[in-house]
């Protein structure tokens, strides 16, 4: 894979090169048009997936908080077109690494020393590349480590990079003036957060000592004298990605198992620790060769206030959701529904998301799941594309909802992509046996 020489910092080299590529995307719709009018059964598909290699390329190459964006895209499989998806899959681990050059000034900057001075043997070409770091193999002792190395300038370029994304997030979401802050002020502080590896170990140890009794699930041992604010050290940890197991796994025993763990580990940190790691792609898990889950990266950890929690996962609860008046109540309590809502927005988001819950809900309400259920998938991805359709949507205000639905529906999408992948049969409610 071409590696990079150099990644874009300033606030002008980066703006320069998100609009370069908004000038590409808009030559592609000029195309599109073009073309349809000599044809009119063309379809959007090539639209999309030129659109979405455009987007990525101009992202990949900017890593950070542009990248990551992509990232959480990619896992929202039932409301994004399928080339985005496909392609924006690609920064959950598979982006073009820093070269070696630019790796060790980059270690150097950050710890005062080279690698081979800190390591007894240090690869200089990236295992695995993402949007805000690469992991690298090292040894020390005999013993195999994984050194992530933070991209130069990540940190320091969040607030311009969603600055200059928040006007096309406004059209996108329908989001209204001020209101829409508190929402970008909660991914940027997120964002901020991730690019603290200090806290990300803090995190992790956190996690590992909490969650280890889970049974079919282990985590990498974390070494903070290997470790600062811009580079993390852990154990090195053999196995596959999710993504690929789930790809070649013909064994439902073993899928079972495993999303067994993966559920149990995500229920356990919502309701017993009321923090949980909000960023459940398929390159932040393994499956080692004695088929057991491995989870490896923690740096984006949302912790759960109580006054959110509670009416939160009430709604889980059908009698909750088909009680007009409490339901209602609990809409008022998630900022879902507003004091200076209209009649037919009152009206509009009651039933919008009456429908979302009903649905979405459906793996609670019983002791065990099937998550193999095309059909439940099937009608989540229906949903989406009857919420995208919908004219009558963009008349209302977008601004919907508690800004910790973010990163707590984040967590769900992609836990429900990953269990689905999985196609594992789960016990609801096993986590509470730990």
């Amino acid at each position: 894979m071409k590696t990079l020489d150099y990644i874009p910092t300033s606030k002008i080299e980066r703006a320069t090169k998100l609009v370069q590529t908004g000038a590409k995307v808009g030559v592609n719709y000029l195309k599109y048009y073009g073309e349809k009018m000599v044809n009119s059964d063309l379809t959007r598909e090539k639209l999309n997936e030129n659109n979405a290699e455009d987007i990525y390329d101009g992202l990949k190459s900017l890593k950070g908080s542009a990248l990551k964006v992509a990232q959480m895209l990619s896992m929202d499989k039932s409301f994004l077109p399928q080339a985005y998806v496909e392609k924006f899959s690609l920064s959950q681990f598979s982006v073009p690494p820093l070269s070696a050059p630019l790796v060790l000034k980059t270690f150097k900057a950050n710890f005062g020393i080279t690698p081979y001075e800190l390591f007894d043997e240090f690869d200089a070409f990236s295992v695995n590349a993402a949007s805000i770091g690469q992991v690298h193999l090292a040894v020390k002792n005999k013993k195999k480590l994984a050194v992530k190395i933070q991209y130069p300038g990540v940190a320091n370029s969040i607030s311009s990079d969603l600055a200059l994304v928040k006007p096309i997030a406004i059209r996108m979401f329908n989001l209204q003036g001020k209101d829409s802050d508190k929402y970008f002020k909660e991914v940027e502080d997120k964002l901020i957060e991730e690019t603290n590896y200090l806290l990300e170990l803090q995190q992790s140890q956190e996690v590992v000592k909490a969650c280890e009794k889970i049974e079919n699930l282990v985590f990498p041992k974390y070494y903070p004298e290997y470790s600062s604010d811009k580079i993390i050290t852990m154990d090195w940890m053999t196995g596959i990605h999710l993504s690929e197991f789930t790809n070649q796994n013909t064994d439902q025993v073993i899928s079972n198992t495993i999303g067994q763990a993966l559920w149990d580990f995500y229920m356990y940190q919502i309701h017993i620790l009321r923090k949980v790691h909000a960023d459940p792609h398929p390159g932040n898990f393994l499956v080692n060769p004695k088929k057991k889950l491995v989870a490896i990266d923690f740096g984006c950890m949302k912790q759960i206030p109580n006054e959110f929690y509670i009416p939160y996962f009430e709604l889980i609860n059908k009698d909750v959701i088909d009680n007009k008046k409490i339901f209602g109540e609990k809409l008022f309590e998630l900022e879902i529904l507003r004091g200076d809502d209209s009649n037919e927005e009152v009206e509009y988001f009651t039933q919008m998301f009456y429908d979302l819950l009903s649905l979405f809900t459906k793996p609670f309400q019983s002791e065990t799941f099937d998550f193999s259920d095309e059909e439940f998938f099937e009608n989540i991805s229906k949903l989406g594309e009857r919420f995208v359709n919908d004219t009558n949507l963009r008349k209302m205000n977008g601004n919907r909802g508690s800004k910790h639905f973010i990163y707590m529906n984040r967590t769900f999408f992609g836990l429900y992509n990953l269990m689905f992948d999985l196609k594992a049969k789960i016990v609801v409610n096993e986590y509470l046996k730990y």
